[in-house]
């Protein structure tokens, strides 16, 4: 080997309370004097957000009970997989998994850790979630520089996040990536949706009102760089209850059963 083919591994496997995963030993960021990322969860706790985790698992238990075999679950904004395998494996036999990643190179570790943990009723797909379908540029971070990168904003606001690194929003730049509306997946059935986008989570349930409407999945929504009264106000009208969920909020449509469960937590 030459020594000018030496290069920094970034990207590592870790074994963790979800399986074994592929990591970026650099995914971390100081803010307010605490190391924040899911990398850094992951290799320093063995586990990321296990409360949220086991919520959401709690959620699809109730749906199939509710609803029979056969659950559907959208992961949107799916990072390298906590979410994705832990659903994934929990309804082995009797429910499917289609999780949804705009960064191409965290999107390669997705995968990666779907066939690690055998997950074959789990699918992913390299795109962004918004309100149509088209395409979009997606920002190139600097993966062997240490960051947040589950905290990348596709695009930049006034208020955009510094994960850890200057970021390039120039078109020119960025990866041309798929962005699709959820509605155009045309899915036959779906029962829950975690929308974990970085601030475009109103342009995701724009691009999912008409499966909203039809289906009412339950919905787990990200609020901290959104409008929470945009997302309420969207999620009320078409008749969902809207409780908090620490940085998330978590709608139960009122026919849902599943509701008198929430409403009595």
């Amino acid at each position: 080997m030459k020594n000018g083919n030496r290069r920094p591994a970034a990207f590592v496997l870790a074994s963790t309370d979800h399986g074994p995963m592929l990591v970026n030993r650099l995914d971390y960021r100081l803010m307010n004097d605490e190391l924040i990322g899911v990398g850094f969860q992951l290799l320093n706790k063995s586990a990321y957000d296990p409360e949220e985790v086991d919520l959401v698992l709690k959620l699809l238990q109730a749906r199939r009970e509710t609803c029979g075999d056969g659950v559907v679950a959208i992961d949107c904004g799916a990072n390298i997989g906590v979410h994705t395998i832990e659903w994934a494996r929990l309804m082995h036999g009797w429910g499917e998994v289609l999780a949804i990643e705009a960064q191409e190179r965290i999107f390669y570790a997705l995968v990666g850790n779907i066939t690690l943990n055998n997950c074959f009723n789990a699918r992913a797909l390299w795109a962004a979630v918004g309100a149509y379908d088209g395409t979009i540029a997606v920002p190139q971070p600097n993966y062997q520089v240490p960051s947040s990168f589950g905290s990348l904003e596709i695009r930049k606001r006034d208020a955009t996040e510094f994960i850890g690194q200057d970021i390039d929003y120039a078109a020119a730049h960025g990866r041309e990536t798929r962005m699709l509306a959820l509605d155009s997946l045309a899915l036959d059935r779906l029962d829950l949706v975690k929308i974990d986008v970085e601030g475009m989570e109103i342009e995701a349930l724009m691009g999912a009102e008409q499966s909203l409407a039809r289906q009412k999945p339950q919905l787990v929504v990200e609020r901290i760089k959104s409008n929470e009264a945009d997302l309420r106000a969207f999620m009320a009208r078409l008749g969902y209850q809207v409780f908090p969920m620490g940085g998330n909020l978590l709608a139960i449509h009122a026919s849902d059963p599943t509701i008198s469960l929430v409403q009595a937590a």
